[in-house]
């Protein structure tokens, strides 16, 4: 980019607020600000919130430090990329072959092209689903339908970019439609907090604030809020501390490799480059991440976080730790207790694997009896929260994989089965079009 192309008429303006003062700045800052936004909307998907989700139901309130330290970081970065950008007005990739190493600018590329696929392929089936069973079922239902719903789809995503590369007005439209899109999801989620604190079981505000402060020992250790159930198993302790540490770190490293893809490291400069920014909006950029990025994903993932945990942590069905039966429907449950059993070289008692697969209901029962006799109520009890969240994990992905509607009704009439404790259950849906319930 040349001083040519930079748009002066925003220096000009940019100047002329930092003479006024900060609130000047500030207030000139937030109506040109843009690309972090775009970034905001790219990050604010199903890793982030579903991370966010987990974090709450397995470590309470003490994790909400993480997902905005995670993002500090991947703002330092974009920060540093924003920078060399703005100050040299090149383009990132022809910069690295030139100055770098032609075989990392095109690893770089291809990665960056990878990943775009593999984030922008669900989008299409999650939109086909919306357009097929939600908006329009009668008119694009079947197999011509979904290719339909495609075509569409990809029409206006291309309406939309072609619409972003038209010129200064394209940009602004695009930008006041992203802003909107990313204030819902954020209104949302915090509504959903604000309703939890108007409840009967107010939030406990001085918990959720000692949250955001780092604690690097749950790398290592449970949470706190485990110290009492741990106590009660005894010399087990050990075996469900490692269990729950390898949940943490698992749900750690996802929730922080989620929160910057590499696909914003590319997008971010040529989003400014197009804007026409140079050296002049270099803090402008600084800006624009910090609050267009940070604010949004910061407010949107400790609101996930904050509802997970006063609704799931720490919370099980009773029935799984005092009703057999119960149990043993539950295969979520029956695999943790029986890896508890496993360890456990003083019996032979065994709660999955072909041989108990065989066994008919009474049996099974029989079988889930005698390992309630054997183990004691803490084992139980710690066997229920993690097999809670194995079911949680397999509900979202089996339902974010399937663009089947019968599939999807299936599966949530088998997660209610694992979770409502009763006879039988039935699922009836009401058509959009009238008739008879599905």
């Amino acid at each position: 980019m040349t001083e040519a192309q930079i748009d002066t008429n925003e220096l000009t303006r940019i100047e002329d607020a930092r003479s006024k003062g900060p609130l000047a700045t500030l207030a000139i800052y937030t109506k040109l600000s843009g690309p972090g936004w775009l970034q905001s909307a790219i990050t604010l998907g199903g890793g982030s919130l579903a991370s966010a989700l987990y974090l709450g139901v397995l470590t309470g309130y003490s994790m909400l430090w993480l997902q905005p330290v995670a993002m500090l970081l991947g703002i330092v970065m974009l920060s540093a990329i924003a920078y060399v950008t703005l100050s040299t007005g090149k383009r990132p990739f022809q910069a690295i072959n030139e100055h770098v190493n032609p075989v990392l600018g095109w690893g770089w590329l291809i990665a960056v092209a990878m990943a775009n696929v593999v984030w922008s392929l669900p989008q299409f089936a999650l939109g086909t689903a919306a357009l097929q069973q939600n908006l329009f079922p009668e008119l694009l239902g079947g197999e011509t339908g979904k290719v339909i719903s495609c075509a569409l789809i990809l029409g206006i995503a291309t309406a939309v970019i072609w619409q972003y590369d038209s010129g200064a007005k394209g940009v602004k439209i695009f930008e006041g439609i992203l802003k909107a899109m990313v204030g819902v999801v954020v209104l949302s989620f915090f509504g959903v907090v604000v309703t939890l604190m108007m409840g009967e079981n107010s939030l406990p505000i001085g918990e959720i604030l000692g949250g955001f402060v780092p604690d690097l020992s749950l790398l290592t250790q449970p949470a706190s809020t485990f110290s009492d159930v741990l106590t009660r198993t005894g010399e087990a302790s050990a075996f469900w501390s490692d269990r729950i540490v390898s949940q943490q770190q698992d749900v750690m490293i996802a929730a922080a490799a989620t929160a910057v893809g590499i696909n914003m490291t590319f997008l971010l400069p040529y989003s400014m480059l197009r804007k026409g920014w140079g050296k002049g909006h270099r803090g402008l950029g600084i800006f624009d991440l910090a609050t267009g990025l940070f604010i949004p994903f910061f407010v949107a993932t400790s609101c996930v976080v904050i509802a997970s945990s006063s609704q799931f942590h720490t919370k099980f069905d009773q029935a799984l730790v005092d009703d057999p039966a119960a149990a043993a429907l539950n295969g979520g449950y029956l695999g943790a207790l029986d890896a508890r059993l496993s360890s456990d070289e003083g019996t032979q008692l065994r709660l999955a694997g072909d041989e108990f697969g065989a066994l008919d209901a009474e049996a099974k029962t029989a079988a889930v009896a005698a390992a309630f006799a054997y183990l004691p109520p803490a084992d139980r009890e710690l066997a229920a929260l993690r097999g809670q969240l194995r079911t949680l994990q397999s509900a979202a992905t089996e339902l974010v994989g399937s663009d089947d509607l019968d599939t999807v009704l299936r599966q949530i009439v088998a997660r209610a089965g694992q979770a409502v404790l009763a006879p039988a259950h039935l699922l009836a849906v009401a058509a959009p079009g009238g008739g008879e319930p599905l």
